[in-house]
């Protein structure tokens, strides 16, 4: 059953209850109130305030907000900067642009000189919907999480993105926060648990463990919801912090269930499934399927007509547990 001490949304499992927000507008509202709080918090966006939901940001607070324009390498570069001079920058571009566009940077000026930027990779995974294969940013998990110094960070609905902003303060160092653009269910509270580099526990279960991150973590939920009627016992993790990872907990759950499923609105190969990967092979090696992209670009097309297109549903997730239960 859930873990009670989460205080999840008690309609988790019903769509049509569930209150629906981007997770773009979590991290509007996580600026506005590091603005208030701390004077060293400036915004930099490169034509995108509105997009990436920074432009109350700028209304109040006009001389700590950066229009860079249309140059993503420049904007990382001024952030690099600030940082070295003692703000903390927010940099606020889509993820096909920040880190697509400004990775050179972003491995020098600021993963290598360990600058203290915070960099959002908005409108990202296939659920960008419409725009596109040109801006649905597949494999910014890849690229960034193997450049040393980086923490990434990918939360699973509008609360938890402003907790992840908050919280991205404390850490001294680059960090990068993945968000989507569609309304997606909101199923945690402000109450939930969140800590950056610590996995959670949102179902507890015997036979497999569901580990994702993103908004299709309300899928695996639920996914698990229908297996328990056919007595299947699913565990399902919040593995927001994708780098550094919660090695403890991925191997204590892939101890007590056998059997793991990754979950994420990103290519398999180099995200959050491949990660975990890691982490289970060199220590407990498990049967492990993967739901995501596979080795495809994505294409025009309304959020959910994709998801089901690309077999990362709630129905594919099922079909993933089923699967990964017979290798066991």
């Amino acid at each position: 059953m859930l873990n009670k001490s989460l205080k999840l949304n008690k309609d988790i499992f019903d769509r049509v209850k569930l209150k629906k927000i981007a997770t773009r507008d979590g991290y509007g509202e996580g600026l506005i109130e590091l603005g208030e709080k701390n004077r060293d918090v400036v915004v930099l966006t490169g034509d995108l305030a509105e997009s990436t939901r920074c432009e109350e940001f700028e209304e109040k607070f006009p001389e700590r907000f950066f229009e860079v324009g249309v140059a993503e390498q420049n904007m990382m570069s001024i952030a690099a900067g600030l940082a070295l001079s003692g703000k903390i920058p927010f940099v606020s571009s889509f993820g096909v642009f920040c880190p697509g566009r400004c990775w050179d940077q972003l491995r020098i000026s600021v993963a290598y000189s360990e600058a203290n930027v915070k960099f959002v990779g908005a409108h990202a995974g296939i659920t960008v919907g419409p725009d596109g294969a040109s801006h649905q940013a597949l494999e910014d998990i890849a690229s960034v999480r193997c450049i040393p110094n980086i923490t990434v960070v990918v939360p699973c609905d509008a609360i938890e993105t402003k907790k992840a902003v908050i919280a991205a303060v404390n850490v001294k160092g680059p960090v990068y926060l993945r968000f989507g653009r569609p309304k997606t269910s909101v199923f945690t509270s402000d109450k939930t648990p969140f800590e950056i580099g610590r996995a959670q526990v949102y179902r507890e279960g015997k036979d497999v463990v569901v580990i994702g991150c993103g908004p299709l973590l309300h899928e695996a939920l639920l996914a698990a919801n229908d297996l328990e009627k056919e007595g299947i016992d699913v565990s399902v993790i919040n593995n927001h912090t994708i780098k550094p990872i919660d090695e403890k907990m991925l191997v204590d759950v892939a101890k007590r269930c056998g059997a793991v499923v990754t979950v994420e609105d990103h290519q398999i190969m180099g995200g959050m499934g491949s990660a975990v990967s890691e982490v289970l092979a060199v220590n407990f090696p498990v049967p492990i399927e993967m739901v995501g992209v596979s080795d495809k670009f994505g294409e025009s097309g309304q959020p959910n007509e994709l998801l089901k297109k690309y077999m990362m549903t709630k129905e594919d997730i099922i079909m993933a547990i089923k699967k990964v239960i017979k290798r066991k």
